[in-house]
């Protein structure tokens, strides 16, 4: 009987076979399973190992692209995670070259090093001096060089060099919180005005100093003013935008410039006042901006005199040459309606633009700005509506066609003639007083002086403000006033060869 059970069973395996079949650690822990929990874990990891080797289908390379399916998935998951982590917590401010404050903010930074090393001297061992310490320590290694000029008072320049931050990154410290810079330049953009590389600045601190932000733009801000505190700057149309012109000039004292009694407090008491009536503009939906023309023969002092207002007045200059070669009405316009703050806009020799309300073409320039988008630019419906000053000079008030000089468009006209006897004095007394004569005597030539250009002026005679400031740098006081009338005749013979050359054709 036991034979037959063992063997008429064919094909199904036996218990005892199949037990045979299983590893000896298997059947170890079928038969004692308390035994099996207390292996050391390094006898599991083996069995692991080995249960891996023997499973077929990981040995076919499911269990390796399951390995690689899970470590991609944790890298992305780390890559999101830190984005999110970056962007709750971390805050950028992106400054492009084309704005103001970029070149403000390299000015500010260039001063940073000195700064924090005097900072380290007087907080000493403190903790506060530490960490200025540790900020100090932290230097840029990538610079750029920014060579500027410094005038002196006899009107000589010297050159100096300071080191900006350079491509690349830099890291500074900010009331209490540090901030990363990133100053990127993009090779292969070009702005097209002036043909410089195209860059950015990217500021980077906590989420939690945002606030930060304004107040270091302000301080570089009135850092870059204090440089040129005390002077005018000149800006003329660089394209379509406005640029300084050279290095910033000396501000020249009103006094310096000698103008026709009471001429030039009326002109400066009518700007003090419009400047001061910006609500009243406002209110009554009045376009804020005003419009002065100076007028008179060469040399009488009108540009001098704007240049001196300007600086009265702690506003720079902003000239516009319409002869400029590829200056547009739609140019034309942009400039205006985006000049810099604080500026006065010079249009000078207006007459020497346009012949009635023609180009002047040979006798005077060929240019592509319109009459038509002249008026437009000065008070038409896309001119600027924020405050805006704006002079313009001219030799022959004649010749200017009369929609160009109406009111709101013009709305004061100023003769600034040759010199008269009151100027002449004037000009006298300034060059002459406190020297090596008395008063007394510098008052009695102050008299014979003006008597004499009051003798010229009525026989028609005139003497230019100019020629007489050069006459009197070349000679002395007697000589000045014993020279006049060689003056007065050297004056009508330039009279009358700029009127042959007026009526020439």
């Amino acid at each position: 009987m036991s034979t037959q059970l063992s063997g008429g069973a064919t094909g199904v395996p036996s218990a005892s076979s199949s037990l045979d079949a299983l590893p000896t650690e298997a059947l170890e822990q079928i038969a004692s399973p308390a035994a099996a929990a207390t292996k050391p874990p390094g006898a599991l990891r083996s069995l692991f190992n080995s249960q891996l080797e023997s499973n077929p289908y990981f040995s076919a390379g499911f269990g390796l692209m399951a390995v690689g399916v899970s470590l991609t998935f944790l890298r992305r998951s780390l890559v999101v995670g830190s984005s999110l982590a970056q962007r709750r917590m971390l805050v950028s401010l992106e400054i492009s070259s084309k704005d103001p404050a970029y070149l403000w903010f390299l000015k500010w930074m260039s001063v940073q090093t000195s700064q924090r090393q005097l900072a380290t001297e007087v907080a000493g061992g403190s903790a506060r001096g530490w960490i200025e310490g540790l900020a100090a320590r932290v230097k840029s290694h990538e610079l750029a060089v920014e060579t500027k000029y410094e005038m002196r008072n006899d009107g000589s320049s010297k050159a100096e060099f300071a080191l900006v931050p350079g491509p690349g990154t830099h890291y500074f410290r900010y009331e209490g919180a540090w901030f990363q810079v990133k100053r990127e330049r993009a090779t292969n953009m070009l702005d097209l005005n002036s043909g410089t590389p195209w860059e950015t600045l990217s500021l980077t601190t906590l989420s939690r100093d945002r606030t930060l932000f304004p107040s270091l733009l302000l301080e570089a801000r009135h850092l870059a003013q204090a440089a040129v505190e005390g002077h005018t700057i000149i800006y003329t149309a660089w394209g379509a935008d406005w640029k300084p012109f050279g290095r910033p000039r000396m501000r020249r004292a009103i006094g310096s410039v000698v103008l026709d009694e009471g001429v030039a407090d009326r002109i400066r008491n009518d700007v003090v006042a419009f400047m001061g009536r910006g609500k009243w503009y406002f209110e009554r939906g009045i376009p804020y901006r005003r419009g002065y023309l100076l007028h008179g023969p060469p040399g009488s002092g009108k540009s001098s005199f704007i240049q001196a207002l300007a600086g009265s007045l702690e506003y720079n200059i902003c000239v516009l040459n319409l002869s400029e070669r590829g200056l547009t009405d739609d140019k034309l316009n942009h400039l205006l309606a985006n000049a810099p703050e604080r500026t006065l806009i010079l249009l000078e020799d207006i007459d020497a633009a346009f012949s009635g309300r023609r180009q002047s073409g040979e006798a005077g320039f060929s240019g592509s700005v319109t009459f038509s988008g002249l008026l437009n630019a000065l008070d038409g419906v896309a001119s600027s509506t924020s405050q805006r000053i704006l002079f313009m000079t001219t030799n022959h008030l004649e010749l200017l066609d009369p929609a160009l000089i109406r009111p709101g468009r013009v709305d004061l006209k100023e003769l600034i003639s040759d010199a008269t006897p009151f100027q002449a004095s004037e000009l006298f007394r300034r060059f002459y007083a406190g020297g090596d004569l008395s008063d007394d005597e510098v008052e009695r030539l102050r008299e014979e002086l003006a008597k004499k250009v009051g003798e010229a002026e009525k026989s028609g005679e005139r003497i230019s403000m100019a020629a007489l400031q050069g006459h009197f740098i070349r000679n002395g006081p007697r000589e000045a006033v014993d020279g006049l009338e060689e003056l007065v005749r050297t004056g009508k013979e330039d009279q009358e060869a700029r009127v042959r050359f007026s009526s020439s054709p």
